[in-house]
C-alpha cells in the first residue's frame, strides 16, 4: 500500500489522507492570513512525492517555492522539531504556465473547445445573447469554419449579423442588438488582452499528467496577472477541468489518483454563474473521480461553494474563520456542522480560536467514512516557502519537460481567413458584374448616340433640302413677278 506523508499532527496523532481516497475531492477554508497557502503547498508536495501530478493556480506567486529546496527558515525548523520530524528538505518538479507567456509557458484553448457556455459567462452575456452565440457556433460547424482564436469568433459574429435574414429562416431569429452586444463584449475582452488565451497550439491535457524521477509534476498556473480578470481566470480553470473530464478514460478505483486539481479563490468560479453552468460543474465534479481526478477547492468560507458541490467534498481542512457580523457567525456555525463531530471538541469555538498554521482536519478513511474532526497543526512543507527568484524560474522554464512546444503561436487557416476570402471573392464578383453592367450601359449609350447622330443628320439634310426647295420656289415666284 502506498502511504502519503502526514499532513498535520495533533498532540499525539499524525493525520494523513489515504491516497486511494484523494479522488473523493476536498475543501480548504479559512480567513486571509490563517495558513491556507502553506497547507495547500504541503498537500501538493506530499502527493507529488508519491507520483501524483497536480494542477494549481498560483494567485500571489508564493507557490513557486515548491520548485526550490526548503531550509533556512527558523520557524519551520522549530515546528518540525516540536513534531519530532526530520528536516528532509527537497524541491519538486514544476512546469510553469502563464496565459501571457511571461512567467511560464503560454496556455491556450481554442474558441471551439472553450464552447459557447463558458464563453457566454466570460463575455457576460444574457440568455438571448448566449442563444445568438450558440447559433454562431452552429453555423460555423455546419459550414466547416474552424473557430480557433478571437478574430475567428469576431469574424463569425459579423458574418451572422450580415446574413441575419438568410440564417433566421434556418436557425431562428437573430437579434441585431444581441450581435452588437457580443461584438462590444469581444472588444472589452481584447482590451483586457484576453485574446492571449485563445489560439494554437492548444494545450494537450496529457502534458499535465507527467512524472519526473518518480515525483508527480506540479503544473503551476501563474495567476498574479490573471486575477485582474476574474471571469477569464474562472473560465480557464473550468475549461481545464472540463477537458480532463472529456479526455481521460475511466480508471476505476486505484491506489493513487491520476491527477489532483486545486481551485484557489474558488468563489470566483461560482460568482454570477448561471444555473446551467453550476449544474455543469456539479456534474463534472460528481463524475470526474471515476477518471482518477481529485478536485480541491480553496476559499475563505465554506458557503462560497454551492451546496450540491460541497456535498461531494469528503476531505476537509478548516483554518480559522472570523466572526465579526451575524452573517459571519452563521458561516462559522455552518462550517462546524459540515464536519464530523468530535465529542471532545467544540468545533464552532475552535474555528474562531485557531492560530496561524492550525486547523480542524477531517479526512476520509479507507472505507470512505469521514474521520472524526481533529484540531491539529499543519506540518510545514519541505520545499521553499515563498516565491522563487526570477532567474531560477527562467532556468526551470528553459529546461521544462514540455520544451518549446507552446512558446510559438501557430495561426492556421480558420474561420477568419475563409470568411475574408469569401468576402474578397464576393467583392471581386460584384466588381465584375458592375463592370459588365457598365459595359452594357456604354454600348447602349453608343448605339443611342449613333442613332441620335443619324437622326440629326437626316433632319439637317431635310432642313437643308427644304431650305433649298423653298429658296428655289421663292426665286421662281419672285423671278416671275419681276419679269412681268
Amino acid at each position: 500500500m502506498i502511504t502519503l506523508q502526514p499532513i498535520a499532527k495533533t498532540s499525539d496523532l499524525f493525520l494523513t489522507l489515504p491516497p486511494s481516497m484523494a479522488n473523493r475531492h476536498g475543501l480548504i477554508t479559512g480567513a486571509t492570513g490563517t495558513g491556507k497557502t502553506v497547507t495547500l503547498q504541503k498537500l501538493i508536495e506530499s502527493f507529488s512525492s508519491i507520483g501524483v501530478p497536480c494542477v494549481v493556480s498560483d494567485i500571489k506567486g508564493d507557490l513557486s517555492g515548491i520548485a526550490e529546496i526548503g531550509g533556512g527558515n527558523t520557524r519551520v525548523s522549530q515546528r518540525l522539531a516540536e513534531m519530532g520530524l526530520d528536516e528532509k528538505y527537497t524541491p519538486y518538479p514544476v512546469t510553469f504556465w502563464d496565459v501571457w507567456g511571461e512567467n511560464g509557458h503560454p496556455i491556450r484553448a481554442t474558441i471551439s473547445d472553450m464552447g459557447p457556455l463558458l464563453l457566454s459567462r466570460l463575455l457576460g452575456l444574457n440568455e438571448t445573447q448566449s442563444g445568438v452565440l450558440t447559433l454562431a457556433f452552429k453555423v460555423a460547424d455546419d459550414e466547416g469554419l474552424a473557430l480557433l482564436d478571437l478574430k475567428d469568433l469576431r469574424a463569425m459574429i459579423q458574418n451572422v449579423g450580415e446574413r441575419s435574414k438568410e440564417l433566421s429562416l434556418r436557425y431562428g431569429n437573430i437579434s441585431s442588438a444581441s450581435v452588437g452586444a457580443i461584438q462590444r463584449a469581444l472588444l472589452t475582452l481584447e482590451a483586457q488582452e484576453g485574446e492571449k488565451l485563445f489560439g494554437e497550439p492548444m494545450l494537450n491535457i496529457h502534458d499535465l499528467i507527467q512524472t519526473v524521477d518518480g515525483k508527480g509534476v506540479v503544473n503551476l498556473l501563474d495567476a498574479t496577472k490573471l486575477m485582474n480578470t476574474p471571469k477569464l481566470y474562472a473560465s480557464l480553470l473550468l475549461w481545464l477541468l472540463s477537458e480532463l473530464f472529456e479526455t481521460l478514460p475511466e480508471s476505476g478505483d486505484s491506489q493513487i489518483p491520476k491527477l489532483l486539481f486545486f481551485f484557489d479563490e474558488a468563489h470566483l468560479l461560482f460568482n454570477d454563474a448561471p444555473d446551467i453552468l453550476i449544474e455543469k460543474i456539479e456534474q463534472v465534479v460528481r463524475l470526474i473521480r471515476s477518471k482518477g481526478v481529485g478536485v480541491y477547492f480553496i476559499t475563505q468560507h465554506p458557503n462560497d461553494i454551492p451546496e450540491k458541490v460541497a456535498a461531494q467534498l469528503g476531505n476537509r481542512i478548516a483554518h480559522a474563520l472570523r466572526a465579526f457580523t451575524p452573517k459571519d457567525q452563521q458561516a462559522v456555525r455552518a462550517a462546524a456542522e459540515t464536519m464530523r463531530d468530535n465529542a471532545d471538541l467544540d468545533e464552532k469555538s475552535a474555528l474562531m480560536e485557531l492560530g496561524v498554521g492550525e486547523a480542524l482536519v477531517s479526512f476520509l478513511d479507507l472505507k470512505g467514512t469521514p474521520g472524526i474532526t481533529q484540531r491539529a497543526l499543519i506540518i510545514p512543507p519541505f520545499s521553499h516557502i515563498g516565491p522563487i527568484d526570477q532567474n531560477l524560474r527562467r532556468e526551470l522554464m528553459k529546461n521544462s519537460i514540455v520544451g518549446d512546444t507552446y512558446d510559438i503561436t501557430v495561426d492556421s487557416e480558420s474561420a477568419y481567413e475563409k470568411l475574408t476570402q469569401r468576402l474578397q471573392e464576393q467583392a471581386a464578383l460584384k466588381e465584375r458584374e458592375d463592370m459588365e453592367k457598365e459595359a452594357v450601359k456604354v454600348q447602349k449609350s453608343t448605339v443611342r448616340s449613333r442613332e441620335s447622330a443619324g437622326e440629326a443628320l437626316a433632319k439637317s439634310a431635310a432642313r437643308a433640302i427644304g431650305s433649298q426647295l423653298g429658296r428655289a420656289i421663292i426665286r421662281g415666284i419672285l423671278g416671275s413677278i419681276f419679269k412681268k
